[in-house]
């Protein structure tokens, strides 16, 4: 029987050697890295932010939202400009890999895996292995909202 749900586009994006994807809807651009502000006071997985045609785009780290082993943001290293419910985002990535479309209904929630991943929406199992799907809306907890918010009042 066919899936009646739509299939789901996905931007695949690799951070220490693991893949990861954004809705394609949410993305707006790819971006080589730039120089980055710092901004004191923002959550940990806030790098800082940049100025895109007049407007702020706070760049964010998967590696740092998961705990994985700092790294320096590197010449090479991508930024995948994405809009968030409330805010304009930048995601550090080591490389993007290109778009996917599945059928929605191949994605597991992150519900039915574990709990405290928030941000994860959802896993898709492929040929190389499992992607973590993230929601930019929850990437932030509303805590981490808060004081990102007054980091840029300040800042």
């Amino acid at each position: 029987m066919e899936s009646l749900a739509p299939p789901i586009r996905l931007v695949l994006l690799r951070v220490d050697g693991q893949t990861y994807a954004l809705h394609l809807a949410a993305v707006d651009r790819v971006l080589r890295m730039v120089e980055v502000t710092p901004l004191p006071g923002a959550p940990d997985a806030v790098e800082g932010v940049i100025n895109i045609q007049g407007e702020v785009a706070t760049i964010v780290s998967i590696r740092r939202r998961l705990g994985l082993t700092h790294r320096a943001v590197g010449v090479s290293d991508s930024l995948v400009l994405a809009h968030a419910r409330t805010r304009r985002l930048a995601i550090i990535a080591e490389s993007v890999l290109g778009v996917v479309e599945c059928p929605a209904d191949v994605v597991v929630s992150s519900g039915d895996i574990a709990r405290g991943i928030e941000h994860i929406e959802g896993v898709l199992k492929t040929s190389d292995g499992l992607v973590l799907i993230h929601d930019l809306d929850r990437f932030f907890s509303p805590e981490e909202e808060q004081s990102l918010d007054l980091a840029l009042e300040r800042g």
